[in-house]
């Protein structure tokens, strides 16, 4: 692709950059950019440096928020007791907008994965165990993608996990394997959270 100015070919290089962005689609965004007045690409960009500066983590159960503590933990109308393990934000989303759930989260920031170089070591798992140690948990609910990767984690969690006080369960198999959590359907990842079973695998 030839570009007749610099600015303009660094500008796309950083948009393809994103995921699922190519060059023709980067080029789009940022002709349609410079078509915007000044205060709404000012706008654009503040608020993209703003997200970077002042975006924080839970500190509970690391989903992204504001403050601390994240809406959802904080919130007392919650089931708290209830503790539904996600890869990471957007499958947070994804089962909030099913209004089927309203027991808090724990996000763990990936799968296991050694072809990818990611281990148990590199996701929130201790911070898991942590929050079972308080002996306020009942459920563990293991809401992970129906993928190799999502089966090795959920295996490794129940392995961590047996031995708490604590009930295991899975959500339903509506999701074909192969399938990631935030491409289900609202009304089939519903019936999965309503619908879960209890986690059993021999070992």
């Amino acid at each position: 692709m030839q570009f007749s100015s610099k600015l303009l070919e660094q500008a796309v290089d950083e948009f393809g950059r994103l995921p699922g962005v190519g060059k023709k689609t980067a080029l789009r965004l940022v002709l349609h950019l410079l078509k915007q007045p000044d205060g709404e690409v000012s706008r654009f960009t503040g608020s993209i440096n703003d997200l970077k500066e002042h975006i924080r983590y839970c500190r509970t159960c690391f989903n992204i928020a504001d403050q601390d503590t994240c809406e959802i933990c904080s919130a007392s109308k919650r089931d708290h007791e209830t503790i539904c393990v996600v890869e990471d934000t957007r499958d947070v989303m994804a089962i909030e907008n099913t209004n089927q759930y309203q027991g808090v989260y724990h996000v763990l920031g990936g799968l296991i994965s050694p072809m990818d170089g990611v281990g148990p070591t590199d996701l929130k798992i201790d911070a898991l165990l942590e929050r079972l140690r308080t002996g306020e948990v009942k459920e563990v609910i293991l809401a992970l993608s129906a993928t190799m990767e999502g089966d090795t984690t959920i295996f490794y969690l129940y392995r961590k996990l047996k031995d708490f006080n604590v009930q295991i369960s899975t959500i339903a198999r509506g999701i074909a394997f192969g399938g990631e959590l935030e491409y289900v359907d609202e009304l089939t990842l519903g019936r999965s959270i309503a619908t879960r079973v209890p986690y059993e695998r021999n070992n």
